[in-house]
């Protein structure tokens, strides 16, 4: 009988391993670190996520919707997509609007259809001052009312005076979206230097993200 040489079985495994890999890194989860405070106090900078790509892949037929555990996007929902003006960079931020909903902001207060929307996850952690970038004042105060497009989504951070989200460069279509954060599987506060034993915030490893 013929026997494959152990070379190549070594060989195979590493194939059939790194296409795995590259399976679930594609299609199933990504990893994501959050580079600044537009989510705290839920993420801090440092945070190191997985984020589920297949909860919202699009499903094509009935029988796929049927089979395939896909969820429809709820507001409130974490989610990375690709940047608009940049789809090279990823950002991360909560819905705040689905497709026919018309958003406003009444002196930093969110609307949905006339009515305030109850947002306990909201901070107001740093306030740049004017001039800086996009972060201007009126937006943060007043905003619409704006309808929300079919397909498409108006995205919020929960630093609600330091995030550039869709005040700033609009809605998020919904071909852009990559993936629901889960949790926290690693954070590392940078303030601590390269020291592990400081810099490792034990207590947030397996932190759940809503």
């Amino acid at each position: 009988m013929y026997r494959k040489s152990t070379a190549r079985e070594y060989f195979e495994s590493i194939c059939v391993a790194v296409i795995l890999a590259l399976f679930v890194r594609t299609f199933v989860v990504q990893a994501f670190k959050i580079p600044t405070g537009s989510m705290e106090n839920n993420l801090l900078i440092g945070d190191h996520l997985l984020v589920n790509k297949f909860v919202f892949a699009p499903a094509r037929t009935a029988l796929e919707r049927m089979l395939l555990p896909i969820d429809p996007i709820h507001r409130g929902d974490i989610i990375v997509f690709k940047y608009p003006e940049d789809p090279e960079r990823d950002f991360i931020k909560r819905v705040i609007g689905l497709p026919g909903d018309t958003i406003e902001l009444r002196n930093k207060k969110v609307y949905i259809d006339g009515k305030p929307l109850d947002e306990p996850y909201v901070q107001y952690l740093f306030t740049p001052s004017d001039d800086e970038g996009p972060f201007d004042y009126d937006v943060r105060m007043t905003y619409g009312p704006v309808t929300v497009p079919a397909t498409q989504y108006f995205m919020m951070g929960d630093n609600r005076d330091n995030s550039q989200d869709s005040r700033y460069w609009g809605f998020l279509p919904r071909e852009y979206i990559k993936g629901k954060a889960l949790f926290v599987y690693f954070s590392f506060s940078e303030e601590s230097g390269l020291n592990p034993l400081t810099g490792i915030r034990w207590s947030r490893i397996l932190h759940q993200i809503h």
